[in-house]
C-alpha cells in the first residue's frame, strides 16, 4: 500500500515538473483537458467492470448506498458550517479592521 502511494506521488512530482520545465509541447497542453476526459471514463468503465464482477459488492450494494449517502450528507453540511464559520470569524474580521483603519 505505502509503496502504492510513494508512485501515485512520485508520477504526479515528474508530471509537475516536465510540465514547470516546459518539456511538453504547447499542443498536448491545450489537449490535456480532452485526455484527460477519456481517461477518467476509461476508468469508471474499468471499475465498473471490476464491481459488476464483485458478488460480495453487488449483494451489499444497498447498505453501501445508504453509507455513502449518510457520509456524503454529513460531508457537505460539515464544509458548508465550517465556510460558514471561517466566513463569519475571519473575513467579517477582517472586513471590520479594514473600516476601522480607514476611519483613522
Amino acid at each position: 500500500m505505502t509503496t502504492r502511494l510513494i508512485i501515485y506521488l512520485s508520477i504526479i512530482i515528474l508530471g509537475a515538473f516536465i510540465s514547470y520545465k516546459k518539456f511538453v509541447h504547447k499542443n498536448v497542453l491545450k489537449k490535456l483537458t480532452t485526455i484527460q476526459s477519456i481517461s477518467i471514463i476509461i476508468l469508471l468503465f474499468v471499475m465498473g467492470i471490476k464491481i459488476g464482477g464483485d458478488k460480495e459488492v453487488i449483494s451489499s450494494f444497498l447498505t453501501l448506498g445508504y453509507q455513502a449517502l449518510i457520509f456524503s450528507l454529513f460531508s457537505i453540511a460539515f464544509s458548508i458550517f465550517f465556510v460558514m464559520m471561517i466566513k463569519r470569524f475571519i473575513i467579517y474580521k477582517e472586513d471590520e479592521e479594514i473600516e476601522i483603519k480607514e476611519e483613522a
